[in-house]
């Protein structure tokens, strides 16, 4: 017996001497991922979805059923992107292991990403950490810096970006190719229009803080339009930083899956759908369908007078009620229920970058037709769903004695005319946007 426990104590002993590290360790998990790997969970933070409550916030559509969500402006927090900036540390690592050289497309892509995740949180918060973050335990206190700092530090960023995207292109990508790429298909020309893209949006953001020595920011601005060789930027809706949908594993948020719980339980906003009456905008034939009754007192399905929407202040039994009474534009059912893949979801287009630009030359930040620039965002943006110059058929889902049936009708588009409209013609304004901070 004696000897018995004479082993028992000499094995605990001896397992005693191994480090909690040592044992901790799965061996039945990867200690390693690749960094191409780490880029599409990266990736994947970029994407922030649609037909969610964000849009709710910005009174695009309406819930009229509590079970699903309400339309009220209950955030009260922000999310924070430090985990994702932690893999970026972590893709760029592993970039450095396996390539030998910290001179990468994944390093190049990590200071972009350092930029758009940063920009993101001050944005919503202010001051956060920066430089005193992301240092694990040797710093548990990182020190808040100033929203102007990190503005600073963002541009330097996206500077750097842009310059190692150029000269690794100029080195020949093929020795160091990047993988994994869910956006953009690999391609560091891509990217470079992108981080000049997302340049002009954090410059444009600036508007308030143009008299700021430090910040550059006309100086900043006018030097990326002025010099497309060194900062190239998108030239049409082919370059957009989009998300993909796919029938498989990322479906729409919309699609035939949620038909039975959502069609009839969520419909447009007054406030999106009156605007776009407003300007006589085909966007509002692609996006929403004519209320039913309004049909059924004979108003044309193609007649902008069809489409009604609640506002979102609209208790929700009073909303219900009218939706169950066809007294309301749903959303397109026929567009957005009737498959998984009606549209990808614009991350950054061709689209704001013109409107960008075109503010900024309205400002006297930098030369050119500021008119022509707006033009081109509002017909890229009419590109996007579908709507051409001529004939355009839409489709609706119309219920005549309680039988639904998609049913086609067409709308003519004339660029011209729609763009001299006296609402939706440019007019130039030297004002500063008051609203920007």
């Amino acid at each position: 017996m004696k000897k018995i426990l004479y082993s028992l104590v000499l094995l605990l002993s001896l397992g005693s001497c191994q480090k909690f590290e040592e044992l901790e360790k799965n061996p039945n998990l990867p200690i390693q991922v690749p960094a191409d790997l780490v880029l599409k969970d990266i990736l994947m933070d970029m994407y922030e979805g649609t037909w969610n409550k964000d849009a709710r916030y910005n009174q695009y559509y309406t819930i009229n059923y509590n079970y699903y969500g309400n339309n009220e402006y209950d955030w009260t927090t922000s999310d924070l992107r430090y985990t994702t900036l932690k893999n970026v540390l972590k893709m760029e690592e592993e970039a450095k292991k396996n390539l030998s050289t910290d001179k990468n497309a994944y390093a190049a892509l990590g200071k972009f990403f350092r930029a758009y995740f940063w920009f993101w949180m001050t944005q919503r918060v202010g001051d956060v950490p920066l430089k005193d973050a992301l240092q694990g335990e040797a710093n548990i206190t990182p020190r808040y810096d100033t929203q102007k700092d990190i503005y600073l530090q963002v541009l330097t960023w996206l500077d750097e970006a842009n310059t190692d995207l150029a000269s690794l292109q100029a080195a020949g990508q093929a020795t160091l190719p990047l993988k994994g790429d869910i956006y953009l298909n690999n391609s560091l020309s891509s990217w470079q229009k992108v981080v000049n893209a997302f340049k002009l949006r954090v410059l444009i953001n600036l508007s308030k803080r143009t008299d700021d020595a430090d910040l550059k920011v006309k100086t900043r601005f006018a030097e990326v339009v002025a010099n497309p060789t060194k900062f190239p930027l998108f030239t049409g809706n082919v370059d957009n930083l989009q998300f993909v949908y796919n029938a498989v594993y990322n479906k729409y948020p919309v699609n035939p899956d949620n038909f039975g719980n959502d069609a009839t339980r969520q419909e447009m906003s007054a406030t999106h759908v009156e605007l776009l009456k407003r300007y006589q905008d085909p966007r509002l034939f692609v996006t929403a369908e004519p209320a039913e009754a309004q049909l059924k007192k004979g108003v044309k399905a193609t007649d902008f007078a069809a489409f009604v929407a609640p506002s979102p202040a609209l208790s929700l039994d009073v909303m219900s009620t009218g939706a169950n009474n066809g007294e309301y534009s749903f959303i397109n059912r026929n567009r957005y229920y009737k498959g998984y893949t009606p549209e990808p979801t614009v991350i950054l287009g061709y689209s704001e970058q013109s409107f960008n630009i075109a503010e900024a030359i309205n400002l006297g930040w930098a030369t050119g037709d500021a008119a022509d620039y707006y033009q081109k965002g509002i017909l890229a943006n009419m590109d996007f769903f579908g709507i051409k110059n001529g004939t355009n058929t839409v489709v609706f889902e119309i219920r005549n004695a309680g039988v639904a049936t998609s049913q086609s009708f067409t709308i003519s588009f004339d660029p011209t005319a729609y763009l001299g409209q006296s609402l939706v013609k440019y007019a130039g304004n030297t004002t500063e946007d008051a609203s920007r901070f």
